[in-house]
């Protein structure tokens, strides 16, 4: 499973309430869309630290990194490498 379908899939289950993981493109604006509002990016961030066992800096909590799948998987990749 890659990181974007994990993200998905975690969005999909925990935001969208629904099991098709699908419907989310990895371009999608979370904020704009309304799938996350600034408690859903908490827990995101607990998300992200849990599953891809990285630490998040308050700093780093910016739409730039958490706003959509595509954003969020590259923020991911940048600081597991």
């Amino acid at each position: 499973m890659t990181i974007e379908d994990q993200i998905r899939q975690y969005i999909a289950d925990n935001f969208l309430f629904s099991d098709n993981s699908d419907q989310l493109s990895d371009d999608a604006s979370f904020l704009e869309e309304g799938i996350v509002d600034s408690t859903g990016v908490l827990e995101l961030v607990m998300f992200v630290e849990e599953t891809f066992h990285i630490t998040v800096e308050d700093d780093e909590i910016v739409p730039e990194n958490f706003d959509s799948v595509a954003q969020l998987a590259a923020y991911i990749r940048r600081k597991a490498a």
